[in-house]
């Protein structure tokens, strides 16, 4: 493993013309901290874990010092958000050190998110704050750990310098890891500033980067276009499968390489409501639950509209037509394997009548399905952890006899299809409240132990760990009351 000198830094973004973003450095802050990091992360650039004990280390993730090859910028972008353009948004608080390659020959862009003012704060300080740091650490690793493409998270570095959102807390920053930040709102600013040239050498740089094989074809365009929608419909059906809501779908927090990006205002279901608003700020329920897979459609037709200056209309419409089959198609996919089945009718009807259950009876969606791999399918089997989680036992009873059916018509074995259900079917996820409880412990008592001892329970999310059971109970009521913003 590398030491922190070896490591190379490269920064190719940067090396595109200045019209897609300005040089800026971090802007220091005092007396800087480890709260916590990620082994698996670190190990993505290749770094020694005892590389994290080292103050030279921490003075860099603080955005103190630079490194050699370090080419620090804030990219231009602009977006459509809550479905108003805005025609100039941008890295307000995060800045792009560089690109590290490591041994196994991929490349990882490494981003400061909280490290001050660009020319893009729009008068904002640039300054994340604790409390959102720790959301965003956390839940960019869980989501790996769910097998849900996302960007990584580094480390979180704090500092005693005070911040000012609706109360006064203390800053931090997250390195953030991903193989390109890009997003739709990358290319909108340019579309609606009638620039069709930057639009061209950003699709191209995109293209030879992350499709180089595309590259081979006499027209790229049509086919990246296609890519992107196809990959987006793929992580509406991982979000929609393992049931996290996003808050803040804007199409500038959409990445071209259909990553999750930018973690705010999110949350995990906890009983089944399909008109979840995890966003506190969003009073028109615009990205609800429910509503993330049409948004997600939405704004690929945006991102087509700004690259129709290379392709037709009809082209462009063409090449992003899949996404409601190929959403469809992996989103029942998902699910059927949740319930044991294979996809097909049959399993669609019974999976749509059970989140229907849910719903009616308010059951929490994750312990739901975590007690659906033990479910016994002989017949007249009363299946009562299952059967005790609903307010309408008649309703569920129906239900399951439905569902007991179809598995012996199969010939499911129940070991076997528990074995294979416990491998999709998370047991833990990054609850609201168990967040709420790591951020108070760090905020108040500057005890970071309970971050990190949910990052491990994360990382391992399906298996049993039955020294954390109470980290998979239902939320305490006291948790209905957390909200969270844009500001969170």
């Amino acid at each position: 493993m590398a030491k922190l000198e070896s490591l190379t830094f490269d920064n190719s973004f940067a090396r595109l013309p200045e019209a897609y973003y300005s040089r800026v450095c971090p802007t220091p802050v005092p007396d800087p901290y480890l709260v916590c990091y990620s082994p698996e992360a670190l190990a993505l650039l290749d770094l020694d874990e005892r590389e994290m004990t080292r103050p030279e280390l921490i003075e860099t993730l603080a955005g103190n010092q630079l490194l050699p090859g370090m080419d620090a910028i804030a990219a231009l972008y602009a977006g459509h958000q809550f479905g108003h353009y805005v025609p100039q948004l941008g890295d307000g608080r995060a800045i792009l050190l560089g690109e590290v390659k490591n041994a196994a020959g991929e490349g990882w862009e490494v981003q400061l998110k909280g490290a001050g003012r660009t020319p893009y704060s729009r008068g904002g300080d640039g300054r994340a704050v604790l409390r959102s740091s720790i959301r965003e650490f956390l839940c960019s690793e869980a989501m790996h750990a769910l097998d849900i493409p996302t960007t990584r998270a580094l480390c979180i570095v704090g500092s005693d310098r005070p911040v000012y959102r609706e109360d006064q807390e203390t800053a931090a920053l997250v390195t953030r890891l991903a193989p390109s930040f890009v997003r739709f709102g990358s290319f909108e600013v340019f579309y609606y500033r009638n620039q069709i040239e930057p639009i061209k050498h950003l699709a191209d740089y995109v293209i030879a980067r992350y499709f180089p094989e595309l590259t081979r074809l006499s027209d790229p365009y049509p086919e990246f276009l296609r890519r992107v929608a196809l990959r987006t419909a793929e992580l509406m059906a991982q979000w929609q499968a393992v049931g996290f809501s996003h808050g803040v779908m804007n199409t500038d927090n959409m990445s071209i390489l259909g990553l999750t990006l930018d973690y705010g205002p999110f949350g995990f279901l906890d009983a089944f409501d399909p008109g979840y608003v995890c966003n506190h700020s969003d009073t028109g329920g615009r990205y609800a639950f429910d509503q993330q897979p049409d948004v997600a459609a939405w704004n690929i037709t945006k991102l087509a509209q700004t690259l129709v200056p290379l392709m037709s209309v009809e082209t462009a419409s063409q090449a992003i037509g899949e996404y409601p089959q190929v959403f469809g198609k992996a989103y029942l996919e998902r699910m059927a394997a949740k319930f044991g089945l294979p996809p097909g009718s049959e399993t669609a009807s019974l999976v749509m009548d059970a989140l229907q259950l849910l719903a009616q009876n308010q059951v929490d969606y994750t312990i739901f399905l975590r007690h659906l791999c033990d479910f016994d399918s002989a017949a007249g089997a009363v299946n009562a952890p299952l059967r005790d989680l609903f307010v309408d036992r008649a309703a569920f009873d129906a239900w399951a006899s439905r569902y007991a059916a179809a598995l012996r018509q199969l010939g499911s074995i129940d070991a076997e299809r528990a074995a294979a259900m416990r491998r999709v079917n998370p047991k833990y996820i990054l609850r609201n409240h168990l967040a709420e409880i790591a951020i108070r412990r760090a905020a108040d008592e500057r005890d970071y132990s309970e971050v990190n001892r949910l990052h491990a329970l994360l990382t391992r999310p399906f298996d049993e760990q039955p020294e954390n059971e109470a980290y998979a109970a239902e939320p305490p009521d006291w948790a209905r009351k957390i909200e969270v913003s844009c500001s969170s």
